[in-house]
Order: C-alpha cells, then sequence, then structure tokens
C-alpha cells in the first residue's frame, strides 16, 4: 500500500491543498499549525518544490478534515494508493451493517426512515416510507430515486408539500455547504445545478446564504385532499467509518408532529395489511 501508484489524470496535489485549505478558509499558517509543520514546508508542497510523504498527506487530510473518498484522492494525487476501501452494501464483508441498518430501518415503523447516501440517492427505506409516498402520490410511483428530485419536481412529491419553500430552502443551503465544503465533488455541483433548474425555484437560491445557516430540525407538511401529515427528520450517521461507503451514508428518519399524523401511519399499516 506504500508503493507509489499511477496518477495521470489526477490533479497536483499542491492544487488540491490549495482548493481544500480554500474551502475551510485557513491560511497556510492555519493549516501548518493544525497540522504540525511548517508554513514554509506547506508552501512548498503547495508550490510542488516539496514531495509529501504518505504520512504527511494523511496528516494534511485529517487537519482539513477530509471525507475519506477525498483523503483517498490526495493519497492518489500525490502518487500513493487510496488507503480507505469502498465496498458495495451488497457484498459478504458488510452483511453486519447492512443488517444493522435493516433493524434500524424496521424500528421505525410506522413512520417513514430512509438510507441515503452523500448525494442524497435513497439506498433503502422501510416499508412506511414506501406507504406514505404512495399516499401522497395517490398510487403513482416517484420517477426518483433520490430526495432532492423527489422534493424539487413538481411532479413528484413536491405538489403535496405545504411547505414546500422552507423544505426546499433548507436542501438547497445543504447543497451549497457541500459544494463549498468538497470542491472536488462534481456530482454534488451537478445536483446543486440541477435543483436550480427546477421551475419555481428562487434565484436568489442561486447564491450561497451565509447568513442562514442550515435549520438542525427539518419540518416537512404534506396535504393530500383534506388530510395533513406533519413529519420533523432527524439524521443519524456512522462513527469513525474506515470504509468509504460507511462514511458516505446517513439515515433520516421521519417522527410525526402531531397525534393525527402519527394515528395516519398506524392506519395505513391496517390499510396495507387488510
Amino acid at each position: 500500500m506504500d508503493a507509489k501508484t499511477s496518477t495521470t489524470h489526477a490533479p497536483p496535489i499542491g492544487q488540491l491543498l490549495r482548493e481544500w485549505r480554500a474551502s475551510r478558509r485557513l491560511s497556510q499558517l492555519d493549516l501548518a499549525l493544525a497540522a504540525d509543520i511548517s508554513a514554509r514546508h506547506l508552501s512548498c508542497m503547495e508550490t510542488g518544490k516539496a514531495q509529501p510523504s504518505r504520512d504527511m498527506v494523511l496528516r494534511l487530510a485529517d487537519a482539513l478534515g477530509m471525507p475519506l473518498r477525498e483523503c483517498n484522492a490526495l493519497l492518489m494525487a500525490a502518487g500513493y494508493a487510496p488507503k480507505f476501501p469502498e465496498t458495495s452494501l451488497s457484498t459478504p464483508a458488510m452483511t453486519q451493517i447492512r443488517r444493522a441498518i435493516e433493524l434500524m430501518l424496521e424500528q421505525q415503523e410506522p413512520y417513514p426512515a430512509f438510507l441515503l447516501n452523500r448525494h442524497w440517492d435513497i439506498l433503502m427505506a422501510n416499508h412506511a416510507a414506501a406507504r406514505v409516498a404512495n399516499f401522497v402520490l395517490r398510487g403513482a410511483s416517484s420517477p426518483h430515486a433520490n430526495m432532492i428530485r423527489q422534493i424539487f419536481d413538481p411532479n413528484d412529491l413536491r405538489s403535496a408539500i405545504v411547505n414546500w419553500e422552507d423544505v426546499a430552502g433548507d436542501l438547497i443551503r445543504h447543497l451549497h455547504d457541500v459544494v463549498s465544503a468538497t470542491p472536488s465533488d462534481t456530482v454534488a455541483r451537478a445536483l446543486l445545478d440541477e435543483a436550480l433548474a427546477y421551475p419555481g425555484v428562487p434565484m436568489q437560491w442561486r447564491i450561497r446564504d451565509l447568513s442562514t445557516a442550515p435549520s438542525p430540525l427539518l419540518t416537512t407538511i404534506f396535504r393530500v385532499d383534506d388530510q395533513q401529515l406533519s413529519f420533523f427528520s432527524t439524521i443519524t450517521t456512522f462513527g469513525t467509518p474506515r470504509d468509504v461507503t460507511i462514511d458516505e451514508m446517513h439515515i433520516e428518519s421521519c417522527f410525526p408532529m402531531d397525534e393525527e399524523t402519527a394515528e395516519f401511519c398506524r392506519k395505513l399499516v391496517l390499510r396495507d395489511n387488510a
């Protein structure tokens, strides 16, 4: 793993370090102090005058708080093999992780819960999520397997969200933050551009709003005819991950805001079992 590998298509490590340092709003001195190296040494690495060791790359990645995927990219840019594996959830090696996730999703019944990756792709969902979506979409299937697209597409869940601007605005702020914090994530950038291109999106959302942080509690209100469903969401992440797949996943759990919503979710179970 310490042997150097080909990086024909990788950007120079100095370029990546400058981009990440800028995204974290750190001066060379700030990053040098955090990584316990001299500012001069960091400057030489950024300009290509010095080649960092593998341990130095990992130290800088840790000081920058880089996700595991980007840490691997930094290693490869320096000519080293990646450190962290990326294992599919469907492989035998992930059986215990997959079972743990399934148990957490099942535990959330009769309320919706989703397993999402960092681009809001829905990897897994419990039966409650399917029941609520089926009700909200009046029996139709969602054309998207991505939560951002479901929220922004007028032909999807968006049409039934009473507080759509609040929900969508919160997601846009999260997307802007991801794009800013992870400059190499072209998928997140493309998803942000796609979301902003949907009809009815306020023009001011195209500029990152630094004055307002994303709300710690996201509330979503659906209305279908005379029935209103109100949920708030919580996010669960996996601590100290050592695999890229696990590092990028989180579970979003929806809880009823009122007894009316809770009771309706219980009734949906009875209808499903009838």
